[in-house]
């Protein structure tokens, strides 16, 4: 067993003093409910809701996310764990997300404290860098803007993902210790084994563990410099290491290469952005402001600032459209020179602010991916907090004319301020209702965060008349409608109200519905709201228009690119609600064509067959969904239909 040395103490304690008060803090949250992607990828999804523990189901469960495309196998098993062990509680989830950060952040400061320990420039010794690293950890446990990562049960795929991230670059630094100092060929393949394994392992919680090995490389750069100990003819000796760049290439650059070759002819192509309101060119004027705001939002969070919903971010159109765009592309300029102008003589403000660029390198460039999330920083916070706390620790070689009290002063309030940012936001986290009426009040022109209000006060008024929280929810819905840039969620929201308290519905919501659906390009959250008028017409809940409901459908059936779920949800909607079953079934078709990768779509098309006595093409339909069955996932579903195709 390693023994913990004396030295290692004093950091051992500063760091469980920090993540106790991070622990607290969180459990002042930990009561809240779901939220916003909780009940698509959670809450209404049955797939990580399994009866029992086979191996069939869990294998459901781990290929049942809506999330991705890669279905993030290993997120969703936790959450069917989570389910099996106490139902659809979020309070037994936010705990085991609770949980999962707090051992992330025993990985930061293990990774902090040895790469402090190896650069030496900033710390006197083994003591000093424990105490830094201990102070970097527990202030990444502390950031605000990473609550989402840990409360926003959902995003457990964020920071399960950076848990095989901290543990692969927790055990390439302590596998290029050994190659500095020992020439066996051991740390060489630990080294590579802790890039490669991890990241496969993170991949299966989210796609975001992807970049780890980038992070290795920055890593490399900054702290080891490619040097490790090798045999020569005079004796073993500190050179640069070949063996190190062509591991990069084959984990890192033909893996970018090929990865680009991929996705590059999607991008490039009109109909690769058809369900966003922005093109390539202007994301990546946006993120550019988005990227250095995030800096602003960590280190100095305002409630202001951190309001979970970002869909009122105004997108960039021009350099100067608005202007801060070309003053966030100069200083994005200027970061990038200070970090490579620094890594020699301030190192870990290099190493840190590399750290956080390199991170937002999958999420803030060319994917079409919505432009704001604050759960992006999780591991992006942890690169500029390694930047900032070194240079504020009074035992550092940075600064030392700024005089201890100074330094100590500001990194005493630099914890405060987090702690109490945090607590402010965790508290709001543990009430449904105070959490909707805060984030409200902090993004006033947020569609969503306007509707979120709404939708609270529907779900806390249980379709009653008499409620008090009945006549709160038309004002935020109404409101949430108006504001630029709104999804139909808002009038689908005011429509199954009014139905499901027998009130008329207002011709204005329909138009409004039509309109937006015809004019904007149809989103998942519009597809959405057309999915639960639908579901509440057939579960005979609401008595809605049949004509309306098919002018909205037909609008949004309007624009040249359709997906899947659309197409397949206009399916169910014609045959139980037009009975129009030839539509049906011709639209499922064209579902199967679009996502045949999907067998939830090519199961539906198959019972639609069936019940119109078509067994041929359902025999074709089901012997394709045979070669999909992976792990017998779908065995019921198959002899469901064989017994159904047997009848005849």
């Amino acid at each position: 067993m390693t023994r913990i040395s004396h030295d290692s103490v004093p950091g051992w304690l500063v760091f469980i003093v920090l993540a106790i008060v991070a622990t607290a803090i969180y459990a002042l949250g930990i009561h809240g409910g779901f939220l916003f992607d909780d009940y698509p990828n959670i809450v209404d999804n049955h797939g990580v809701q399994p009866a029992d523990a086979t191996v069939r189901s869990l294998i459901r469960s781990a290929l049942s996310s809506p999330s991705s495309e890669f279905k993030r196998p290993l997120a969703s098993l936790t959450f069917a764990a989570n389910f099996l062990a106490s139902g659809l509680d979020p309070v037994a989830m936010k705990i085991t997300n609770v949980a999962i950060h707090l051992a992330n952040g025993v990985l930061a400061f293990l990774l902090c404290r040895m790469i402090l320990k190896v650069i030496g420039d900033e710390t006197a010794d083994d003591r000093n860098s424990g105490i830094t690293a201990a102070i970097v950890a527990g202030c990444w446990l502390l950031l605000p803007i990473n609550l989402t990562a840990v409360l926003y049960v959902v995003q457990r795929m964020e920071s399960l993902a950076n848990l095989f991230v901290l543990i692969g670059l927790l055990g390439y630094v302590r596998s290029r210790i050994r190659m500095q100092h020992s020439a066996s060929a051991t740390g060489f393949w630990a080294a590579a084994t802790s890039i490669v394994f991890p990241t496969i392992l993170g991949l299966l919680a989210k796609e975001t563990a992807v970049m780890l090995p980038l992070y290795a490389l920055v890593i490399e750069f900054i702290v080891f410099r490619g040097l490790s100990l090798r045999p020569s003819s005079t004796g073993d000796a500190v050179v640069r290491d070949k063996r190190i760049i062509g591991a990069y290439v084959l984990v890192l650059a033909l893996p970018i290469a090929a990865g680009l070759a991929w996705i590059l002819p999607g991008l490039l192509r009109p109909s690769g952005w058809s369900t966003r309101n922005f093109t390539l060119g202007t994301r990546l004027l946006t993120e550019a402001r988005v990227v250095i705001d995030y800096v602003a939002w960590t280190i100095v969070p305002t409630p202001g600032a951190l309001s979970f919903y970002h869909d009122d971010f105004a997108i960039s159109s021009g350099f100067f459209a608005p202007w801060t765009t070309a003053a966030s592309i100069l200083a994005l300029g200027a970061t990038v020179v200070l970090a490579f102008a620094t890594h020699r003589k301030a190192p870990t403000v290099s190493l840190g602010l590399l750290l956080y660029l390199a991170c937002h390198l999958l999420t803030a460039t060319i994917l079409p991916l919505e432009l704001v999330y604050e759960h992006r920083n999780y591991f992006a916070s942890l690169g500029l907090m390694l930047a900032v706390v070194p240079l504020l620790a009074p035992w550092s070689g940075y600064g030392k004319s700024a005089g201890i009290l100074v330094r100590r002063t500001l990194l005493a309030a630099l914890v405060v301020q987090f702690a109490a940012q945090l607590a402010i936001l965790s508290h709001a986290w543990n009430s449904p209702l105070d959490l909707a009426q805060a984030l409200a009040e902090r993004a006033p022109k947020s569609p969503r965060a306007q509707y979120e209000l709404g939708r609270t006060y529907i779900v806390l008024s249980h379709y009653d008349e008499q409620s008090p929280f009945t006549p709160l929810a038309y004002a935020p819905l109404e409101r949430g409608a108006a504001l630029k840039g709104s999804t139909i969620l808002p009038e689908q929201a005011l429509i199954f109200l009014n139905s499901r308290l027998g009130r008329p519905l207002k011709d204005a919501w329909w138009d409004s519905i039509t309109s937006k659906l015809r004019e904007n390009k149809v989103g998942v959250q519009d597809e959405s709201a057309l999915g639960a008028l639908s579901d509440c017409m057939r579960q005979g809940l609401c008595h809605l228009p049949v004509g309306r409901m098919m002018d909205a459908y037909l609008a949004a059936l309007s624009h040249e690119s359709k997906s899947a779920r659309l197409l397949a949800m206009y399916s169910d909607f014609a045959w139980n609600q037009l009975n129009d079953h030839e539509l049906s079934v011709r639209v499922a078709r064209e579902v199967v064509e679009v996502d045949g990768r999907e067998p939830a779509y090519r199961i539906s098309l198959i019972n639609k067959l069936i019940n119109l006595s078509r067994f041929d093409e359902a025999r074709t339909q089901r012997d394709t969904l045979v070669t999909m069955n992976v792990g017998g996932a779908y065995d019921d579903d198959i002899a469901r239909i064989d017994t159904a195709l047997a009848k005849p």
